[in-house]
């Protein structure tokens, strides 16, 4: 070999050797660290090393100022086998913190103040046997925070303040199921909770199980009531709209989900659309405050209703509801007068197609001078009553005679004034009747065997409906008022009474019908200054 060829290798060697001592030489331990061959621990500082050699598997930050982990914050170091960040400032551990550390097996970060930490700060964690949050301010920890920890063997909770609560149930059924071993956990609340083991709690079927009202449709129709019947697997709804003078009927639509147009049964001054479905034939009575009051019937072959009867309002001035029952097996309906001059009427059905009388007619008028509003019927210990609620006195009860086959007054439901509308109810097979008052405290009543005896008030200034309704085993009031929001509360089964569960906005309100179908349950509420609105009734899951 030339001596030039020979200078020019020798060249080459010392600086491959001059550039590999100094790449040994770049990293440079960093200020407040200790540093070895295969481990850095840093005291006091307030940010991770940016570069490390890459055979070190070892890193700890102690005593330092980090305020979060952020996603990848330690990707630049991939060969870590032991992360420890033990007393810093963390509050907050967030999705992806440790991705790009493969080979993780011991992680602790004991003694911070992290509060929140996201449901996948711990993905990819495959290999991580030893996990500790030990001493922290933990509440709650996100469901299934753990689940990419496969070879976890030690797991160290101790020093939180654990909720025993609904959105720790996972937790609770993790621990119950896990093969790591996990330090005792105790819970820091609720009160009745407080200093048991999160591992003995027993996990109830349905108790982190709750429900809410979410919006399905908007309805452009002002209405003063809604009324839902079925007739041959289809449901409709009737709504008695005075603005157009008309009472829409509207279909529910299995495709699209929804209610859609589906007749319009025109008149003037409607105040009232009240279904009644006779050996399969589908009827409406439409009351007004001029020109009479109306029956129609279903066509079948026009596939809409035509006028059936004119019903006989001679004593009638201001039809304000419509109660449609039945006694004996007969169907019968009452309208409401609320004037000062006008009657209540009881309307009875009359299929004597030889005489020529076919339809419902006048059988008997109640309560003169009264001004009532709301007409309700119910049944109590066997026997039919019928309740008539006024603006200017108590409501009263009527009760069947059965010899007479007449209504005759029984008494009235002291200490309730001013009640707008009745609304009658079951809960585990006891009487309750919710009272209306657009002044004062509308009330809750329940029958104790004599009478109805007041359980509940609730405050309702500008009240218009109270309605009572069921999905279920939830029980449920609706209070629509002009001024507020709807309140809805929930039967409770600890005091027995209502509590307020949420609001929902509906423009004044008139009336709130369930509606059941296609395995879905809603709610449908008329509204007289604005849209008609349909809430679906959702069943939610606290523990997710």
């Amino acid at each position: 070999m030339s001596a030039p060829k020979q200078w020019l290798l020798v060249s080459l060697t010392l600086m491959y050797i001059v550039r590999g001592v100094q790449s040994k030489r770049i990293f440079r331990c960093p200020s407040g660290c200790s540093c070895s061959k295969e481990s850095i621990m840093c005291v006091g500082t307030s940010q991770i090393p940016r570069t490390i050699p890459n055979d070190i598997n070892s890193l700890s930050i102690v005593n330092g100022s980090l305020a979060e982990v952020t996603e990848a914050m330690f990707s630049l170091m991939p060969s870590l086998q032991l992360l420890l960040l033990n007393s810093n400032a963390l509050t907050t551990i967030n999705d992806d913190a440790f991705s790009g550390l493969p080979h993780l097996e011991y992680l602790f970060i004991e003694g911070n103040k992290i509060e929140t930490i996201t449901k996948n700060a711990l993905r990819g964690l495959r290999d991580v046997t030893h996990l500790s949050l030990a001493n922290n301010n933990m509440k709650v920890l996100p469901r299934d925070l753990f689940y990419d920890l496969v070879s976890l063997l030690e797991l160290d909770l101790r020093g939180n303040a654990f909720q025993c609560n609904c959105e720790n149930k996972w937790l609770m059924t993790w621990l119950k199921n896990t093969n790591a071993t996990v330090s005792d956990v105790y819970c820091a609340g609720p009160s009745n909770m407080k200093g048991k083991r999160l591992n003995d709690l027993p996990i109830q079927p349905g108790e982190c199980i709750s429900t809410d009202f979410v919006r399905h449709q908007s309805i452009p129709i002002q209405a003063l009531s809604a009324d839902i019947f079925s007739h041959k697997e289809d449901i409709y709804v009737a709504l008695a709209a005075p603005n157009s003078n008309s009472c829409v009927v509207m279909e529910w639509d299995h495709i699209e989900m929804n209610f859609r147009r589906f007749d319009n049964i025109t008149g003037k001054s409607v105040v009232g659309c009240k279904s009644i479905v006779i050996e399969n034939h589908a009827l409406i009575i439409m009351t007004q405050l001029f020109g009479g009051s109306h029956i129609y019937k279903f066509d079948d072959q026009q596939n809409k209703f035509t006028k059936f009867q004119t019903i006989e309002v001679f004593n009638i001035s201001k039809p304000n509801d419509i109660e449609v029952f039945q006694i004996a097996g007969e169907w019968y309906f009452v309208i409401v007068d609320s004037s000062k001059a006008g009657l209540s009427t009881l309307y009875k059905w009359t299929d004597e197609p030889d005489r020529n009388e076919t339809g419902f007619f006048s059988y008997q008028f109640l309560h003169e001078w009264f001004r009532d509003t709301d007409a309700e019927f119910i049944e109590v210990d066997g026997k039919a009553n019928l309740i008539l609620a006024s603006r200017s006195q108590a409501p009263v009860i009527y009760i069947w005679n059965k010899s007479t086959l007449k209504f005759m007054l029984h008494g009235e439901i002291p200490n309730v004034d001013d009640v707008v509308a009745v609304k009658a109810f079951l809960v585990e097979d006891d009487l309750y009747l919710a009272m209306t008052c657009y002044i004062g405290d509308s009330k809750i009543l329940k029958w104790t065997s004599k009478q109805f005896s007041e359980l509940q008030a609730l405050p309702s200034r500008g009240a218009m409906i109270l309605q009572p309704f069921s999905f279920k085993e939830r029980h449920y009031l609706a209070l629509g008022s002009d001024y507020s929001f709807t309140q809805i509360y929930l039967w409770s089964e600890d005091t027995k009474t209502f509590v307020k569960f949420k609001d929902i906005y509906v423009q004044s309100p008139r009336s709130f019908t369930i509606v059941s179908n296609d395995r879905r349950n809603f709610i449908f509420s008329s509204s007289f200054k604005g849209k008609s609105m349909v809430f679906e009734h959702v069943i939610v899951d606290l523990s997710l």
